[in-house]
């Protein structure tokens, strides 16, 4: 992956991690400063960490036909929200949970809408 992808990847989940704090399921974020320095951490955990999340959870992810990997995805986003200062989640694992799910949501329009 070229510097210039990266980048773009980068900016792609600051800003839907932004949008994401205007909607009421409990993911709040201070500016689009922290916005970025979310999307900068939560690709740091996704490279780092999701893998050894993945080894250890393959059985459960196995019996379950790949719905655990839903559950992973919250847990890489509630580690960015609490790593990162001015980026909570209100609800706990739910805002978690919602805010995963949404964030692969507007990340695919945003891709969809600028095709590439």
């Amino acid at each position: 992956m070229d510097l210039v992808s990266l980048l773009i990847t980068w900016l792609i989940t600051a800003v839907s991690l932004f949008a994401i704090s205007y909607l009421p399921i409990g993911v709040e974020i201070d500016g689009f400063n922290k916005a970025l320095l979310s999307a900068a951490v939560f690709g740091l955990l996704n490279a780092f960490v999701r893998p050894i999340l993945q080894i250890l959870a393959l059985p459960l992810t196995v019996v379950t036909f790949g719905l655990f990997s839903i559950i992973l995805n919250a847990i890489i986003f509630g580690l960015a929200a609490y790593l990162v200062t001015g980026f909570r989640l209100r609800y706990g694992f739910w805002s978690a949970l919602l805010g995963a799910i949404l964030l692969a949501f507007v990340r695919s329009l945003i891709y969809q809408f600028l095709k590439i």
